[in-house]
């Protein structure tokens, strides 16, 4: 049976030939003894005691890398599951946030593609919990080969609802490939998250035909509340959590983009929901002639993030790993130049450290009436 091979959008030139993959070696061998590494990522003690027992409170904790534990509509998420200590013969430069036998049990993982940085089997066996795994289109076979049964695929603007939370794979610019023979035989995107009662997108469920209009009139008396004393931009500027971070809504929308470079998909998604917290990465972009197809650099971060209009960047995909020539430091000072540069708040861009639990509320959302 001839395998399916998966496309973006657009028709993009993917770098990914054993050609151009010799010459970016051949050069990263120079760059490589000029970059300081010498920066780690600052990380903070997490507040587990909190987070085994919290089951009303949306929180975002950034465990490294692609990898968040978030919790929302009382379910436990963990999104592109790597713990792991290496990657390509490199060693992990910080400590994940969450040690994984420390971690709360996982209700739902969100996977974006199959790249090892990505997808760690071994990470995944080790999560407690009812683990239902939500994949990209064409990775489900591979993962019950595994050994694992709660598997559901989508392709992109599908959805479905767990316990009233909705979770939409949309698209990204990207590729897959875990061995020789499969590349792009499993498709690659990103997840939006919705809360119970938010405001959101159209999508189509997996479990039917019918198409579901998640832009609703009935809003929690929450989140009424917060839209009537937001600014401009859709932030609510009444309060702030710990440690200074803002409380953005009981009833959130997250988008976690997975691995994308830059395309027009960024403003069709944000044509299509609401989006409070946008999860986007900025690093392994160096050298640009390399990986521009498949990675943003920061700057292109922050304009995918204009594009969906989103209330609040998070950066993630940079230091845990050597995966490109660009090193944390670097990704993080050009995050903040284009900042700048765009004139975008410094109170929207919230620069994790590992470990650390942002809780997005201070209450629990009000059911609609």
């Amino acid at each position: 049976m001839r395998i399916r091979r998966f496309v973006n959008q657009d028709q993009v030139e993917q770098h990914n030939s054993l050609k151009q993959f010799k010459r970016w070696r051949k050069e990263r061998v120079r760059k490589l003894r000029q970059k300081d590494y010498s920066y780690i990522i600052p990380s903070v003690e997490p507040e587990l005691p909190f987070l085994l027992e919290n089951k009303t409170l949306p929180t975002i904790t950034w465990i490294g890398h692609s990898t968040f534990f978030m919790q929302i509509g009382g379910l436990n998420i963990v999104t592109d599951p790597v713990w792991s200590g290496q990657m390509a013969f490199q060693k992990r430069l910080s400590a994940p946030g969450i040690p994984i036998d420390r971690m709360p049990p996982v209700d739902v993982v969100l996977v974006s593609h199959s790249h090892y940085d990505h997808l760690s089997i071994s990470s995944l066996r080790r999560l407690t919990g009812t683990r239902r795994l939500l994949v990209p289109a064409g990775l489900s076979g591979k993962l019950r080969l595994k050994g694992f049964s709660n598997v559901t695929e989508f392709n992109w603007w599908e959805s479905t609802v767990i316990q009233g939370v909705t979770f939409t794979f949309v698209p990204s610019q990207h590729w897959t490939r875990r061995n020789p023979w499969d590349t792009n035989s499993s498709h690659w995107g990103g997840w939006v998250i919705e809360s119970a009662g938010a405001a959101g997108g159209r999508a189509i469920s997996v479990t039917g035909d019918e198409t579901r209009d998640a832009r609703k009139e009935t809003l929690s008396a929450s989140m009424r509340e917060a839209a009537a004393s937001a600014d401009a931009d859709g932030r609510d500027s009444r309060r702030a959590g710990a440690e200074g971070r803002p409380l953005v809504s009981a009833a959130p929308t997250v988008y976690f983009a997975g691995d994308s470079g830059y395309f027009r998909g960024f403003r069709e998604i944000g044509s299509r929901f609401r989006i409070d917290v946008a999860l986007m990465p900025i690093g392994a972009y160096e050298p640009e002639w390399f990986m521009g197809p498949q990675h943003v650099t920061p700057e292109e971060a922050l304009q995918a993030f204009e594009d969906i209009r989103a209330g609040w960047f998070v950066p993630m995909h940079y230091g845990a790993f050597k995966l490109a020539d660009d090193t944390p430091r670097e990704a993080l000072d050009r995050l903040e130049a284009g900042r700048m540069n765009k004139g975008i708040g410094e109170d929207r861009v919230i620069v994790l450290p590992l470990g650390e639990t942002w809780r997005l509320a201070n209450s629990s959302p009000i059911e609609p009436t």
